[in-house]
């Protein structure tokens, strides 16, 4: 039995996640089932804080890189906000604001 239940911001974060570079998606079902088993933090080089709640997952794979951020709510969800597919060193400030902006409106209900 999973300890943890994963959810997703709206169908079309699902649909983007799932529709990620075939590696990539790959790489996002892995981490997904580790994170379903041991929890949202599994720990660099696989997921990092953001600070307030915000989580990435990092993704890498032979298309390159993506992110997923999420965030983690009571009774062990863990809720998929935003991915994207990374193609600089920072992460863009435009994915960062929809990321946190979603957070906000999970946790305030």
């Amino acid at each position: 039995m999973t300890k943890h239940n994963i959810i997703f911001y709206s169908d079309k974060v699902q649909q983007e996640i799932m529709s990620l570079p075939k590696t990539l998606a790959a790489k996002y079902a892995g981490l997904s089932k580790l994170m379903l088993e041991y929890g949202s933090n599994l720990g660099l080089p696989y997921t990092k804080s953001m600070g307030d709640g915000l989580f990435e997952l990092r993704l890498k794979g032979q298309e390159g890189i993506a992110r997923v951020f999420y965030c983690t709510v009571i009774n062990k969800q863990i809720i998929m906000l935003h991915s994207f597919i990374k193609k600089t060193d920072k992460i863009p400030k435009k994915e960062l604001d929809i990321a946190v902006k979603r957070m906000k409106e999970v946790k305030n209900g």
